[in-house]
């Protein structure tokens, strides 16, 4: 009995140190794994991305095709000087305005040039109706323009006016 004893502790001991020793390995493997299956992630990366940045010149051709933008034409307005709108007994004051519009090419240039005088005439009995308050820092320019541009639209319509451009805007 007492033999019967001692192997049983023998085994469980066997047993006990066999779990203890496979513990760690099993803990090593899965690190292993865990570390291998990282690397092959970040060198996957890694190389998908060196294909997709460097290797891979297939928008350069795409580029090579396209044909170069032409270059927008200006037609020039007649500069414009109006008093603007003031309250009775303030001191009259004055914009100077030139400004040029753009458009996307010169058949367009054509279309605009006989309607200049209705362009001349927007503009200036929009220009007077403004006051300084309605002029003062860029939010007013940048409102001004927009403005402008949709007044152009509709006095050169079917044509179109890509932008109202301003070269010298005074209050005085």
């Amino acid at each position: 009995m007492a033999e019967n004893e001692q192997t049983e502790q023998a085994e469980d001991g066997a047993a006990t140190g066999e779990a203890a020793a496979a513990a760690p390995k099993g803990k090593g493997k899965r690190k292993l794994i865990v570390i291998l299956a990282a690397l092959v992630l970040v060198l996957g990366g890694g190389g998908a991305g060196a294909w997709f940045f460097v290797f891979n010149h297939h928008g350069d051709e795409q580029h090579a095709e396209a044909k170069p933008a032409k270059p927008p034409v200006f037609v020039d307005v007649p500069d414009i000087i109006v008093n603007l709108s003031s309250a009775p007994g303030e001191r009259i004051q004055f914009l100077k305005l030139k400004a040029v519009l753009e458009v996307k090419d010169e058949p367009v240039v054509e279309k605009i040039k006989p309607a200049m005088p209705r362009v001349t005439d927007i503009f200036q009995t929009y220009l007077r109706e403004l006051r300084v308050s309605d002029l003062s820092g860029s939010a007013g320019l940048f409102r001004l323009k927009e403005e402008l541009t949709k007044r152009v639209n509709a006095a050169v319509s079917p044509s179109q006016v890509d932008a109202v451009l301003f070269k010298e805007v005074v209050v005085q």
